[in-house]
């Protein structure tokens, strides 16, 4: 599959070149022959909400104040309310600290944790789905066609997916048209960076489609619906329990999407088939990635 370069659409688009995200290491092929390929960075970031310690999160070091303001919101941790009063990271120490008008404790929230299933050791704190609560999903509209460019465009963008495998992406979009694209070691992480990006710059989410590389746990439909975003997609398959709270919350769900392939499995009365599936090329078995995802 044909790279393309213009990334001119994009807000924000992925830099396989950027300083620090991959390094070159040598080894040897199957037939023994030398060889140096990019491998992805990982490092920890820990995460502070004012004086407070949270969480200590493999990443590969890029836009930490999204990823930390992100996973805080995403956490129940910062309010829609919440005065943002100052955003410290610290490269050499490798924190980060979220300052907030608001006074912060919590202890016992940090007690409760529940392990998810998603790589780099996802985590869930045990009252997140009570964040759920009075969460409302606008009914909008998902075009076919739309999910044909969204995927088209995604898959042929220049990334560290596609230059040395090993990491997942996740895309803000808006009709067919992706906005922010965020790769991470972890979905979760790639997740809570496009939602730092919100808070951060006041982006509604009503019209807006999330697309990830990364599987439809139930932690993944959790943070996109406390997102505010009514329609998540995936090139990858689904977990029977992120399919019922999808389909509890009215967001609508698609997974396994290759080429003219698609699965829904919440949301079909949203959907609207404008694009022959016929007219659309299938997808290479792969993307010609260098590495291994």
């Amino acid at each position: 599959m044909a790279r393309d370069t213009d990334t001119s659409d994009y807000l924000i688009a992925p830099d396989p070149g950027a300083r620090r995200l991959t390094r070159a290491v040598g080894g040897t092929d199957h037939t023994g022959a030398a060889l140096d390929i990019n491998v992805v960075e990982e490092r920890p970031l820990t995460i502070f909400l004012n004086a407070q310690e949270i969480v200590t999160a493999m990443t590969i070091g890029d836009y930490p104040d999204y990823l930390a303001l992100g996973f805080l919101r995403n956490q129940g941790m910062l309010r829609a309310d919440d005065e943002i009063t100052g955003t410290d990271y610290d490269e050499e120490l490798e924190t980060i600290v979220i300052r907030t008008a608001r006074q912060t404790d919590y202890e016992e929230k940090l007690k409760r944790k529940t392990r998810t299933s998603g790589c780099a050791v996802g985590t869930v704190f045990g009252d997140m789905m009570e964040g759920l609560d009075g969460v409302t999903l606008p009914p909008a509209p998902l075009r076919t066609s739309w999910l044909y460019a969204l995927s088209a465009k995604i898959n042929r963008t220049p990334s560290l997916y596609l230059d040395a495998g090993a990491i997942h992406g996740t895309v803000l979009c808006q009709g067919d048209r992706p906005l922010v694209y965020m790769e991470d070691v972890g979905r979760h992480n790639a997740v809570d960076k496009i939602a730092g990006w919100m808070l951060s710059t006041g982006a509604t989410p009503e019209d807006k489609i999330l697309y990830t590389t990364g599987r439809l746990t139930s932690e993944m439909v959790i943070k996109t619906a406390m997102m505010g975003i009514p329609a998540l997609v995936s090139r990858s398959g689904f977990t029977a329990w992120g399919v019922e709270i999808a389909q509890s919350l009215g967001l609508t769900l698609i997974g396994r999407l290759k080429g003219r392939r698609f699965v829904c499995l919440a949301g079909e009365d949203r959907l609207i088939r404008d694009a022959d599936p016929n007219a659309i090329a299938e997808e290479p078995r792969r993307a010609g990635r260098k590495g291994a995802a």
